[in-house]
């Protein structure tokens, strides 16, 4: 909700396309039963409504406004940092913000509390004086129901690029291997309402190449933001299957619950080419916890000095 504008993000998969998807919920081999998606418990043009008045009170720098539409336990994922809702709001004082297009709108069902925005948006303006990269930008925002009251949870985005992505995560997709198309048969993982060690299995299943496994820990609706396009479970499963993930760090967890049937994670992803910042939401289906969304955003790199002489 910050929009602080990932000038480079990636996520779990980038493919090599360079038009966008749709997300086509296909599901990958040999997956358990497709659990029972939850209805809507908004209209997308509520749901948009809601959206497109956050960023008006940025670009009106009315931040009561922009406040009082937000949860107490917001979070925004950025390349900077994971920030809470103070800690945005005292951002936002640096940007300067002129205009915000919108595109690609789609509205993603979580539970009856609670629901996911992903849509493209395009930025015009400052922020701490330097104009900021337009984009388009690949945007994922979560609201809940507190209450009554509909408010802004979570936000993340990554730049739409068509370049193949450099930095490290199941999103680097080097050249597959025959090693690398296997897949061990085993029984998966239970995930639960620990969502923190549901992600570590996820990396774990990366690293032993089950992505069979892996398939059975999504949600039939899936959804993977990456900066060349949007993948459903199908397009994420074949995506992960080309990665290797044996030389990747996890770091920095954190965990917030939505409600009592959903929660975000948040971490940190660093290989050879560079850390990440990554984000799923995970939620219940049919009594099972499942992953519903990803994205993920390249951190900045720090520089290097050089030894003094």
């Amino acid at each position: 909700m910050k929009k602080m504008l990932a000038l480079v993000s990636f996520l779990i998969l980038a493919a090599a396309c360079t038009t966008e998807p749709p997300p086509t919920n296909s599901p990958a081999p040999n997956a358990n039963k497709a659990a029972t998606k939850p209805a809507a418990t908004v209209s997308e043009a509520d749901a948009i409504a809601r959206e497109k008045a956050t960023w008006d009170a940025i670009k009106k720098k009315d931040m009561d406004a922009f406040g009082s539409m937000m949860a107490t336990d917001y979070v925004e994922v950025t390349k900077e940092g994971v920030f809470n809702k103070a800690g945005i709001i005292n951002e936002l004082k640096n940007l300067a913000l002129t205009d915000a297009t919108y595109a690609d709108w789609k509205l993603l069902p979580v539970d009856a509390d609670a629901y996911v925005l992903t849509y493209n948006v395009t930025l015009k303006g400052t922020d701490k004086g330097k104009e900021i990269p337009p984009g388009p930008y690949r945007a994922a925002t979560a609201w809940v129901n507190r209450d009554g009251k509909w408010q802004a949870f979570y936000y993340q985005e990554t730049m739409v690029s068509k370049a193949p992505m450099a930095a490290e995560s199941p999103a680097a997709k080097p050249a597959a291997t025959p090693a690398a198309a296997t897949s061990p048969v085993g029984k998966p993982p239970e995930p639960g309402s620990d969502v923190i060690a549901n992600e570590k299995a996820v990396w774990d299943l990366f690293k032993s190449k089950n992505y069979d496994a892996f398939a059975t820990m999504l949600a039939p609706e899936f959804v993977e933001l990456a900066p060349d396009g949007v993948y459903d479970k199908a397009g994420t499963v074949k995506g992960v299957s080309m990665f290797d993930a044996s030389k990747v760090e996890l770091s920095d967890w954190k965990a917030v619950k939505l409600d009592d049937d959903a929660a975000l994670v948040t971490y940190v992803a660093k290989g050879p080419a560079g850390p990440g910042r990554h984000s799923t939401i995970w939620a219940k289906r049919d009594g099972k916890w499942m992953g519903l969304l990803h994205v993920g955003t390249e951190m900045e790199k720090a520089a290097v000095h050089p030894e003094p002489k």
